[in-house]
């Protein structure tokens, strides 16, 4: 089996991803996202969770730039949803680094 090779645009994502992880909150979050599999605005997930809509907003953002979430914004409203693909894209990564050596 092949060593992974080490690439500088994989780490800093796989960072992000991890930083976004990191929190109790944001692990939350996503847990309310994932039971429905549905778009959700900022302050219905503030209301899920239990938080101010401006602290959602923060680790929304967090969560978008670890590449687990996306933003998609209809008129005034912005909607998250999991970006799937690239999960799917750094969990192979980690895989691959599990799994190499």
């Amino acid at each position: 089996m092949s060593k992974p090779q080490f690439n500088p645009t994989a780490t800093d994502a796989l960072l992000a991803f991890s930083k976004a992880l990191a929190n109790e909150k944001r692990q939350q979050i996503l847990l309310s996202i994932f039971v429905d599999k549905q778009e959700h605005t900022v302050g219905e997930i503030a209301e899920r969770v239990g938080i101010a809509p401006s602290t959602a907003s923060e680790h929304l953002a967090i969560l978008r730039r670890g590449g687990i979430l996306v933003a998609n914004k209809r008129q005034k409203e912005v909607y998250y949803t999991v970006n799937k693909e690239r999960v799917q894209e750094l969990v192979s990564v980690i895989q691959a680094w599990l799994t190499c050596c």
